[in-house]
């Protein structure tokens, strides 16, 4: 491994983000469970209407839309067109960035 990979980090998961928020907050699993859930099915409901999804403090979750371009069959050479299609982009927030940019505490 090269010396400036990074080891991964573990990923935050449902489960993950269910079982910090019963450690904080005291919530029953059960409730944390509907909480999460609830909130990501209204984050994703947001964003399939087509609606910027802005969290201070953390970001802006933005669905863009990209329109059908010209592209290449890296096998054949042979020119196609693909679709257009949307996209899902994130600007994290200015505290969000600065608190990123803080040298790593081990």
């Amino acid at each position: 491994m090269p010396s400036s990979a990074r080891p991964r980090q573990p990923a935050l998961t449902k489960a993950r983000l269910v079982d910090q928020l019963r450690e904080r907050i005291g919530l029953p699993r059960q409730d944390a469970t509907v909480l999460v859930e609830g909130l990501l099915d209204a984050l994703k409901e947001s964003l399939e209407a087509g609606e910027t999804v802005k969290v201070s403090g953390f970001g802006n979750f933005v669905v863009r839309t990209k329109t059908a371009r010209r592209g290449r069959n890296p096998h054949s050479g042979e020119a196609i067109t693909l679709p257009g299609r949307r996209v899902l982009t994130f600007k994290a927030s200015r505290l969000l960035r600065e608190v990123l940019q803080k040298p790593e505490t081990k």
